[in-house]
């Protein structure tokens, strides 16, 4: 398995424990914390892996999550 592939894999695993998360009209501290780690964790993995991807696809080789957002934008 390449690794594109491997970063595809887990950014969507990541957004998908993001996704679990439901509605709480008052969360407690532990709720908001754990939302709060996976959103953290959601966004490193989706960075990278747009960050594999522009690198196989067009060639560019950007380091920080912020080049790759906009790299990423249309």
């Amino acid at each position: 398995m390449d690794r594109l592939t491997q970063r595809l894999q887990m950014a969507r695993r990541a957004l998908a424990t993001l996704q679990e998360l439901t509605p709480i009209e008052s969360p407690s501290l532990i709720e908001r914390d754990a939302a709060i780690q996976r959103f953290e964790y959601s966004t490193e993995a989706c960075w990278k892996a747009a960050q594999s991807a522009l690198a196989i696809e067009f060639g560019l080789e950007l380091a920080s999550p912020k080049s790759v957002i906009r790299a990423s934008a249309p």
